[in-house]
């Protein structure tokens, strides 16, 4: 059996320093050769022992042992997501109950690194290795030992246990995305370590700045030798630096800046395969249409030039890929092949590509900029950070030396790039993020300890918003019942309203069906060249009252169907996301019963139905401007030109009024998920809002 580090026990041969920054360095000492026993003999064994976090398995025990806070900076690949967990538990972290809980920003690293862990520990998902995302939970309670959860559903856990009770160890993994709910989760974790001195925190990133974060958590400095005679661990974080498992990775820019990075990008990928040895090549894209764009060029090329090109295995990979699709990327590439996955920048941190020997960067990323003003969020394609730049460059290299081909000059990286990128918290909707401080008891939301601070436009937005729902009142305290339960729904408090507004009108039923269709990314397949079939399919479906009505018709339809995938194959719905809806109504239902709501149909009142979507989204009214050619609709809030989303069914219908449920902006601003209203009943349901002048409402 392995030595570990165990609490209590003789600490390891190491040196401490304290570097003036914060933070405590941990040099190892020379291996000694007693931690070469192994647990047998499987490869799975042996793979996590050639990780580079291996030999820091002592240090992260005796520091975590030691200190509230340890701060592990490891490149992507030096296992530390995978193996720190799995040393935790072996060093008894996890005994009498306790549960050692590791935090992803995106559901896809969840579910890929439990299962991965689950693996290494020869133990069934779900058992002593679990976990949980938004509706989705895989665990075992009294069982589970170590469990991987989103940001996002940690923090929700907090309303039903403020100080996190269960957990012994809360590792904070990929904290350099700077997501909305990791941002919060960090600040929220600061406060319980004042209540809870025996929550140990690890903060773990590939790229961190090491003395920011110290600095943050660094409740009062002490000496070590004042720490050794107290009881409780240090206050002042210990910072761990794990380097990655190296071989070289040659950099190559343009000369000349392009003009088409995704035709680029394709070229570069010919090239590589033309010229290269093999190995697998990742290429980073923008988002969907980008890849399928991509994906279709070079698979298009394979069947035009023949056999070389047909070893090329070209794989998508973005966060809405069905779950059969993403295990593609992490088959071994068969022999004689060379795959080449093209990805969002899911695949910069996340996750770990092994056989990955090229990396072809685009230099841009997709990312939602929200503007509190117009209240408008964009998707916008953005330039890159270095520290993003660098990622991608790693991405290269993890089993034979790499290349990185940047498509953007040498010049533009040196002395333009922005070296990090913006934090979600400066840059979102803050709507959902300050109910859940609300429900957490957190009032005074500007006095928060926040990491990087929002904007104050984006805060008084979002407070407007919550307050013209119901959910807040005068005081900016969370109503009741109102606020509270849109508070237990875990969905954009517009939905919730929406949710618990159809009570009144007795169309729970539907309305519960419409927010789990509007959980999901997209319940369409779209195909390529079959755009006639694709129109005509969507017609059989298609309300004249709008999208969501059109969403009830579907999910009739597939639960006639016998929840048929071969059904969904002819009409071009996506058979994954309509198992996933089913799922998602049968937790919205029980999650119904335990507020005492009463789940009730309306029977196809389709009124009732449009009246319960506007309780909730009453501020997304527009207008149809009366002379338009080209259908240009304003918002009434705001005056805002928007247009009817081509994917909706009302797209050239245009009525006169309508509500939407989101923005988003390419070329124009789009109105996605569209429904048909008659405007006499904005002043129903908002009277605070709207005021009748004839001949249309006005808002306030």
């Amino acid at each position: 059996m392995s030595q570990f580090w165990r609490p209590g026990s003789e600490r390891p041969r190491t040196r401490l320093i304290d570097d003036d920054e914060g933070g405590v360095l941990f040099v190892p000492a020379p291996p000694s050769s007693s931690s070469s026993s192994g647990f047998g003999h499987s490869s799975l064994e042996r793979q996590r022992k050639r990780l580079p976090v291996y030999k820091h398995r002592d240090a992260v025990l005796y520091l975590v042992e030691h200190h509230s806070t340890t701060i592990v900076v490891g490149e992507t690949g030096s296992g530390k997501t995978t193996q720190i967990p799995q040393y935790l538990k072996e060093a008894g972290w996890a005994e009498g109950g306790r549960v050692i809980a590791c935090t992803q920003p995106r559901r896809l690293a969840v579910q890929s690194v439990a299962a991965r862990v689950a693996e290494e520990m020869g133990v069934k998902l779900g058992e002593e290795v679990g976990y949980t995302i938004r509706f989705e939970d895989v665990t075992n309670p009294g069982v589970t030992m170590i469990k991987f959860l989103t940001d996002g559903v940690l923090v929700r856990e907090m309303m039903d246990d403020p100080l996190l009770t269960k957990y012994s160890i809360i590792m904070v993994d990929e904290a350099h995305e700077r997501s909305l709910s990791t941002d919060m989760l960090l600040g929220l974790l600061k406060k319980i370590q004042r209540r809870r001195p025996d929550l140990r925190i690890i903060i773990s990133s590939a790229t961190i700045e090491a003395k920011s974060m110290s600095n943050f958590f660094n409740i009062r400095r002490k000496s070590l030798a004042q720490d050794a005679e107290d009881c409780a661990p240090n206050k002042q974080p210990a910072i761990l630096s794990v380097e990655g498992k190296g071989y070289a990775v040659e950099i190559h820019y343009v000369e000349e800046p392009v003009s088409d990075y995704l035709q680029a990008a394709v070229d570069t990928v010919l090239l590589i395969h033309e010229k290269e040895p093999p190995g697998d090549i990742l290429v980073f894209l923008t988002g969907q249409d980008d890849i399928d764009a991509a994906v279709k060029l070079l698979t298009g090329h394979g069947q035009q030039y023949g056999s070389h090109y047909s070893d090329l295995l070209v794989l998508p990979l973005y966060s809405g890929l069905p779950r059969g699709e993403q295990d593609l990327i992490f088959t071994p590439t068969p022999k004689g092949k060379r795959k080449v996955v093209i990805s969002t920048n899911i695949a910069e941190t996340s996750l770990t590509l092994e056989g990955v020997a090229y990396v072809v960067d685009s230099g841009f990323s997709k990312q939602r900029f929200y503007n509190p003003i117009s209240d408008i969020e964009n998707l916008v394609v953005v330039p890159i950070s270095k520290a993003s730049a660098r990622q991608r460059a790693g991405r290269a290299g993890r089993v034979q030396p790499g290349k990185c081909y940047r498509l953007y000059t040498e010049e533009y990286y040196l002395k333009e790039m922005s070296p990090e990128g913006i934090p979600e918290m400066q840059r979102s909707n803050l709507v959902s993020c300050i109910i859940q401080l609300k429900a957490l008891g957190i009032d005074n939301i500007l006095g928060f300890d926040w990491i990087a601070s929002p904007a104050p436009e984006a805060m008084i937005r979002a407070l407007e918003i919550l307050y013209s729902l119901g959910i807040i009142d005068e005081d900016a305290k969370l109503t009741s019942p109102t606020g509270f339960q849109v508070a237990e729904i875990p969905l954009d408090p517009m939905i919730s309203k929406m949710i618990l507004s159809a009570n009144d009108f007795g169309c729970t039923e539907e309305i519960i069906t419409i927010a789990a269709v509007l959980s999901v990314q997209s319940i369409w397949v779209s195909i390529r060249g079959v755009k006639k079939e694709f129109d005509e399919a969507k017609l059989r479906f298609a309300a004249a009252e709008g999208d969501h009505v059109t969403f009830l018709n579907i999910y009739r339809g597939f639960l006639q169907s016998g929840k048929s995938s071969q059904w969904c194959y002819k009409n071009f719905i996506n058979y994954h996301a309509m198992k996933k809806v089913v799922d998602i109504k049968e937790q919205l239902h029980n999650l119904m019963r335990r507020l005492g709501i009463a789940v009730k149909s309306c029977d196809r009142d389709m009124q009732a139905v449009r009246k319960a979507i506007i309780a909730g989204f009453f501020a997304h009214a527009c207008h149809l401007e009366e002379y338009s050619q080209n259908g240009m609709y304003k918002t009434i809030r705001s005056s805002q030109e928007v247009y009817i989303h081509p994917s909706s069914v009302l797209f050239r219908v245009n009525p006169k009024w309508v509500v939407y449920h989101s923005l988003v902006s390419t070329d124009k601003h789009y109105m996605r998920n569209v429904i048909a209203i008659d405007p006499s009943w904005l002043t129903e349901a908002a009277p605070h809002f709207y005021q009748l002048r004839q001949p249309n409402p006005i808002p306030y």
